[in-house]
């Protein structure tokens, strides 16, 4: 039995397997007047009648958000979007439709992939590329941040992302270790001292030996790099211009789109002149003092987290939920937790405007705001406000409007079908992606798999299901595959039990930690044999405990096979494998002891 197809890979597979697509209705007579243009000027086209379809009108909806346009006809020539009726027959008079009906020069190319991004996906596809035997450049410029940082080769999870993250995360959890080592035996001082400069460096000295690993790599494999700003001057040709505002021009057969995204500023005055991001946090040249994280992201909590950890007074402003698209019982568990070890909510408050008060390193700012139930505005004075409110795709910049790849206007963000934009030769991967996951690992693994799918004789396709993540918040908390709420959405709440329990690592104990707060769950669809489709843990060291669960439910895992696998004690992980208590049976999920 075929696959069956999303709406959005529905409408793309249409638009890439036809040279000239038109989505019509045929009581449309704006939809015959260009079909019967099409049929004098002799072009072979597909018509997609939409009101003769059972979906049509879902197809109608997709084809809104994927290229703006509410109405029919919509007409796609090789991919780019033409537009309805007087838009196609404009393009008719001006001689542009026999224009992007010329096949492309089969020549003339000056390399057979050029790359637009060197993070962690674009820099997997050209080096698999180039290995394939095929010539290849890399093209990659960082625009500075308002605060004025910028960083090397590598993108945003080596420079500003997971690699800095994960490291002052474990800078903050030593520091609680040094609290507990006094339970165990050792004499430590009962005043530590955490120096922030020494963590920047060391974390900075090991950022840059990745940017040179990384031109290292490039160099090996005979991949160019061209550290410059790429732009699109049509859909075979981008023009790049360097620091020193010199200009290349490159062609090439194949283009792929791994640009990835950017920290997102709210329209307050002073927000560009005063706050920072997590562009600019892991390189601060002083300790962020007295700090404000507006945003509920994991970006917000994982950095209001490790600060806390280091001594400093952190308070985290809050618009609505915290961990939006995350499972909500253990995001708010993770706000409880945070709150009860130090870091300080503001709920319901948005920022409305930031003055400076006293320059300096740190400055003194005053942050004011407004809650959402009422008009008062209220104020706070910090050190450094941090923006962490989301990110948006870096593709509004770089000439797309030149090539016809169509991106949501909503977000910025590209629909593709395995990778595939509208326009056939042109491809992205990454966080740019529509629907796709905003994660390190899944940007590697889809461009090596692209490459290989381009130049090599592969079928294979990246997996996008039950994708495993860990927020690195100061109690961890990994999850795969769907949330609570999800999962009931999808297979109705009859169908969806709730195996969970608490449990207190063995660790805690001796170091008298009171109520850790670790828990775990795993959501199982009855329908399907208690087929596993949602794991959640939070607790220490979730990552290593998540990674290995996400294989169990890649082979499709039941609560069965929960069940009979033998747990290892004493661990946290082995709670999963002796889960008893569900949520409906509404009995006690405190962990018992061995």
């Amino acid at each position: 039995m075929p696959p069956v197809l999303s709406m959005r890979e529905t409408v793309l597979n249409n638009i890439q397997s036809n040279d000239v697509m038109v989505f019509s209705k045929t009581t449309c007579p704006f939809c015959r007047k260009v079909k019967e243009l099409f049929k004098q000027e002799g072009i072979t086209y597909k018509a997609l009648e939409l009101d003769q379809l059972d979906n049509g009108q879902q197809i109608q909806d997709m084809l809104f958000e994927m290229s703006g346009q509410k109405t029919v006809p919509n007409v796609f020539i090789r991919g780019s979007h033409v537009g309805g009726c007087d838009a196609t027959l404009q393009a008719h008079s001006e001689g542009r439709l026999r224009h992007l009906l010329s096949p492309p020069p089969a020549e003339g190319y000056d390399y057979d992939l050029i790359v637009i991004g060197g993070g962690s996906g674009g820099l997997s596809a050209s080096k698999e590329a180039a290995i394939l035997g095929k010539k290849v450049a890399v093209c990659d410029f960082v625009k500075p941040s308002p605060k004025g940082t910028t960083w090397g080769l590598g993108g945003t999870c080596v420079n500003v992302g997971c690699i800095p993250k994960k490291l002052m995360h474990q800078a903050a959890l030593l520091g609680e270790a040094l609290k507990d080592s006094r339970n165990f035996g050792w004499e430590t001082p009962e005043t530590v001292q955490h120096n922030w400069q020494t963590l920047k460096t060391a974390v900075q000295d090991h950022i840059g030996s990745l940017n040179w690993n990384y031109r290292v790599q490039l160099r090996d494999k005979s991949v160019t790099y061209i550290n410059g700003f790429a732009e699109f001057v049509d859909p075979h040709t981008v023009k790049t211009v360097n620091k020193r505002k010199k200009v290349q021009t490159l062609r090439a057969e194949r283009i792929l789109l791994a640009t990835g995204m950017r920290p997102r500023y709210p329209s307050i005055p002073g927000v560009k002149e005063y706050a920072i991001t997590s562009d600019d946090l892991f390189s601060l040249d002083y300790c962020p003092g007295k700090t404000l994280a507006v945003g509920a992201s994991y970006v917000s909590l994982e950095c209001a987290g490790f600060l806390t950890g280091m001594g400093l007074d952190v308070t985290v402003m809050v618009r609505s939920i915290l961990l939006r698209g995350f499972d909500q019982q253990m995001a708010e568990m993770i706000g409880t937790y945070m709150e009860k070890h130090g870091t300080q909510f503001l709920r319901k408050c948005v920022p409305t405007r930031i003055e400076m008060i006293e320059e300096g390193k740190p400055p003194l700012l005053r942050v004011y705001y407004k809650k959402t139930e009422d008009s008062q505005e209220y104020s706070i004075d910090v050190n450094t406000v941090l923006m962490a409110i989301g990110r948006d795709a870096c593709t509004n910049e770089i000439g797309l409007e030149n090539t016809g790849v169509i991106t949501n206007p909503k977000n910025g963000k590209i629909p593709v079908v395995n990778e595939q934009t509208n326009i056939p030769h042109i491809y992205a991967i990454g966080d740019i992606l529509e629907g796709g996951h905003e994660l390190t690992p899944v940007a590697i693994e889809a461009g090596k798999l692209l490459a290989r799918r381009l130049y090599g004789d592969a079928t294979k396709q990246c997996d996008y299901v039950n994708v495993p993540t860990t927020v690195f918040t100061p109690l961890e908390y990994g999850a795969i595959g769907y949330s609570e709420e999800d999962a009931i959405e999808k297979f109705g709440e009859e169908n969806i039990e709730v195996y969970h329990s608490f449990f207190t690592p063995l660790e805690y104990t001796v170091a008298h930690r009171d109520d850790a707060g670790c828990y775990g769950k795993i959501v199982c669809n009855k329908a399907d044999e208690e087929r596993v489709v949602g794991f959640h843990v939070l607790g220490p060291n979730a990552g290593e405990i998540t990674q290995g669960y996400a294989v169990a439910m890649k082979c499709g895992a039941t609560k069965e096979h929960f069940n009979i696998t033998i747990g290892i004690h004493p661990t946290c992980s082995e709670v999963f494998t002796t889960m008893e208590t569900t949520k409906s049976s509404g009995m006690d999920v405190t962990a018992q002891g061995c």
